[in-house]
């Protein structure tokens, strides 16, 4: 298949929309009119697997974790970001990123780590606001409004996680007299009009707003539309789990389990005996978000805590287990290389090449 269409695929699994307002997911190296055949699956884009992918052929690389975070000013060859970038590109290989749009999808990297620790009862917390968004509010006259409602969705608009032309729509009365040089479609000038209309809202990003704006005012009726551009904040992705295990157990027996199940040696803030009964989660760097669960579980698993936090943390009664980044996020590889090899294309399995940076 072409490229385009196996990543129109992709986001409608992995909602690009739901990542991180500061992540860099989606396409970044590569050109949609392409084939693509074999798809590779890593965990980070290291010289390693960069190697491996070229000498497997792959068409496309999903990547975790962004390979390109800052702007880049230029593409030479070497062992930086911007040079694995470049020899991606020179080997015909499109690199594709998904990193918090995956952790916080069905399925995802969140819901894998608490799976792979046997969590139950599982809630959502931490949300991942998105890319800037607005929510485009216009007042159609009722006869037209599913034409309008139409054209914005087609350029953007109404994309709500892995829901299309999502919109909402309330009856009402517009009234307005046309001035001495208007052409209204509806009245004459001068002369006071009522017309029943339909307040219609779609939310949309901001980075396709001049695009919905264009489309709403092309399949409007009226010579000049009425609209309002509000900025929101809309339909957060949650990154952490908070659950429950089946039977209570001390702290350090459940290390022993966590540093089994993900491969590791975690730094433990907590008294070894403490019985640990419910379990938040999160994956990657989890720091910023246990002041939202600290006192309400007894344990945190996650990576990237610093010392402050710990002792936070442990002041309310909850300990905390640092698998470290990279192992945190293993389960969620894992669930990575199976969501993408259900798309259809070969798919070659490149997590295996260890990119933690610390010796475990």
């Amino acid at each position: 298949m072409d490229l385009a269409t196996y990543l129109v695929a992709l986001d409608e699994r992995i909602p690009p929309s739901k990542a991180a307002s500061w992540d860099k997911v989606g396409l970044q190296v590569g050109d949609r009119g392409t084939t693509c055949d074999k798809v590779g699956v890593c965990h980070e884009v290291t010289n390693a697997v960069v190697g491996a992918a070229v000498e497997a052929g792959v068409d496309l690389l999903v990547a975790y974790h962004p390979l390109l975070f800052d702007p880049v000013t230029a593409l030479v060859a070497g062992a930086s970001p911007s040079g694995r970038a470049y020899a991606l590109a020179r080997a015909g290989i499109a690199l594709h990123i998904v990193h918090t749009a995956w952790d916080v999808a069905p399925g995802g990297g969140a819901d894998s780590l608490a799976e792979a620790l046997a969590l139950e009862n599982l809630t959502s917390f931490g949300p991942e606001w998105g890319s800037e968004t607005v929510k485009v509010v216009t007042f159609v006259p009722t006869e037209n409004v599913d034409a309008v409602a139409d054209a914005l969705a087609g350029a953007g608009a109404g994309s709500v996680g892995h829901y299309t032309g999502a919109h909402f729509r309330v009856e009402g009365e517009g009234r307005f007299t046309p001035g001495p040089h208007a052409d209204p479609t509806i009245g004459v000038p001068g002369v006071p009009e009522s017309v029943p209309e339909t307040r219609l809202e779609m939310i949309a990003s901001k980075r396709v707003l001049g695009a919905v704006v264009t489309a709403l005012v092309e399949a409007h009726p009226y010579e000049e539309p009425a609209y309002d551009i509000v900025a929101v904040s809309a339909n957060a992705g949650f990154i952490g789990r908070r659950g429950s295990r089946t039977a209570p157990q001390p702290l350090d027996e459940f290390v022993a389990l966590v540093d089994e199940t993900l491969g590791t040696r975690s730094r433990v803030a907590g008294v070894g005996t403490k019985e640990i009964s419910s379990v938040a989660v999160v994956p990657g760097s989890g720091g910023s978000f246990a002041a939202a669960v600290a006192g309400s579980v007894d344990v945190l698993v996650t990576g990237d805590i610093n010392h402050h936090t710990a002792q936070a943390a442990l002041s309310r009664g909850t300990a905390i287990v640092d698998t470290g980044h990279a192992p945190s996020e293993r389960p969620g590889m894992k669930s990575l290389l199976r969501a993408v090899g259900e798309l259809g294309c070969d798919t070659i399995d490149l997590t295996t090449i260890n990119t933690n940076p610390w010796r475990e």
